[in-house]
Parts: structure tokens; sequence; C-alpha cells
């Protein structure tokens, strides 16, 4: 019967180093994934949802009528 990889014994996999081993991969896994997906989307201003008193009162633009 071929080897197809490292086949690990039951009662190692049973021991509380390699369970905090595999707690330790999956936070970090899912840490990565965290930072890969945010990269992915666009950039998230909080003053782009919440116009605060940074709004001029009247246009400085030379159309005087123009909108602000």
């Amino acid at each position: 019967m071929p080897v197809l990889g490292i086949v690990l014994p039951q009662s190692l996999l049973q021991t509380t180093w390699f369970a905090i081993l595999a707690a330790f991969v999956a936070i970090n896994t899912a840490m990565y994934v965290t930072l890969a997906v945010a990269k992915i989307l666009p950039k998230f201003y909080v003053r782009d949802w919440f116009h605060g008193r940074n709004r001029r009162a009247e246009t400085r633009n030379i159309d005087p009528d123009a909108p602000f």
C-alpha cells in the first residue's frame, strides 16, 4: 500500500499542545482571511458618512450662483 502522506497517530492528535497549535493556526488563518478581504474592499472614510461643520457657508466659486 503506497504512503500518500504523513499520518499521525491518534494519541498524538489528542494531546493538549496539538490542540493549542491547531487553535493558533485557525485564529491565524481567520486573521489573514479578514485582512485579505479588507484589502480587496474599497476604502471606507467615516467623514463621508457624517458631515460635520466642515462645509463652507458660501460658495467660493468664480460663478457665485453656482451650487455648493
